[in-house]
């Protein structure tokens, strides 16, 4: 459900656009889509083949990435102004912030933040992600819908600058251009299995994001029904994406291999991690899954995510060896 003029992120019933300013200029839509997909060569026959025999196909890789050069992560970095996040959070409002959802007062939370990015439609818009520990200190997670429309391949999002820590239009801990976003191959062609993994430049000074804010640590094949709280920056008011906000449940298995927690959050808040084990003192937990979508009704009471098995493994794993 990211926020767009038409509606922030967090993914239908949450509406995934997020909210939109200005439609980006063409160049700016411009992307590269590395298709990690490797098909089988097929090969011309010899004498020894048989007739009959059918050349052995590799499958189709599990993941799909998108790249962006430097010159795109440059032009991403400018693009953000102060002045650009601060209209496209003044340009949605999805009604009332509902009673579930309580603006945080804890320890400072430098891993989670706003993703801001342009979506396939050219509109401005955010979600919410999470530094995660990783290999290459670098990783962020979000939902598959922060960074590419579902089952639709070509269309992946451009200008993706990810900013840690942000509350009230600062940015404590610095912006940082995504460099890589890789989803499972499903949600780009069959829009299923909605999380996503980003790799990130360093900073200005040249330090890794993780080495700035640290890292929550993250889980695969969870057990389910802790007690998880789900963070997020939703477009509705009077907040508008300018706070965090968090619920706070027990999460349980729901249809589709995904799970569920009592929340009411809304778009923007698309990607925003659930941690349990959760120590409100130091800001730290496990994270297990993402803000995927609510239940689609008006004044929705759940809020439903992934269930990180393999396929999300995947997806990390191959992120924090880039």
């Amino acid at each position: 459900m990211p926020p767009t003029s038409a509606s922030p992120a967090v993914s239908a019933p949450h509406s995934s656009s997020g909210s939109s300013v200005t439609s980006a200029p063409a160049s700016r839509r411009r992307h590269r889509i590395v298709v990690a997909a490797a098909a089988g060569t097929v090969l011309a026959a010899v004498a020894a083949m048989p007739a009959t025999a059918v050349p052995e196909k590799k499958p189709a890789d599990p993941v799909s990435r998108v790249s962006y050069t430097a010159g795109e992560r440059r032009d991403a970095l400018s693009y953000w102004t102060p002045a650009r996040i601060k209209a496209v959070g003044k340009s949605v409002d999805l009604g009332p912030t509902g009673p579930m959802s309580q603006s945080w007062q804890g320890a400072a939370m430098k891993t989670v933040g706003r993703l801001f990015f342009v979506n396939a439609d050219g509109a401005d818009t955010w979600c919410t992600a999470t530094a995660v520990r990783s290999g290459n200190h670098s990783v962020v997670m979000a939902a598959g819908h922060c960074v590419r429309r579902p089952a639709s391949p070509v269309n992946t999002y451009t200008d993706l600058v990810f900013v840690p820590g942000y509350h009230k239009g600062t940015r404590p801990y610095g912006s940082f251009p995504v460099r890589a976003a890789l989803t499972p191959r499903t949600w780009a062609e069959d829009g299923v299995d909605d999380v996503a993994a980003m790799v990130v430049d360093a900073d200005a000074t040249g330090r890794k994001l993780t080495d700035v804010v640290g890292g929550q640590d993250i889980a695969f094949h969870h057990p389910l029904g802790g007690r998880t709280v789900a963070f997020g920056y939703p477009a509705t008011r009077p907040q508008r994406g300018e706070e965090l906000l968090h619920c706070t449940g027990t999460t349980v298995r729901a249809p589709g291999d995904e799970q569920s927690v009592p929340c009411d959050m809304t778009g923007g808040a698309s990607g925003g991690p659930w941690l349990t084990d959760f120590d409100a003192a130091t800001g730290h937990g496990v994270l297990v899954s993402v803000n995927s979508h609510g239940d689609g009704l008006s004044g929705s009471t759940h809020m439903y995510g992934p269930v990180f098995g393999d396929l999300a493994q995947q997806v990390y794993g191959r992120a924090e060896r880039l």
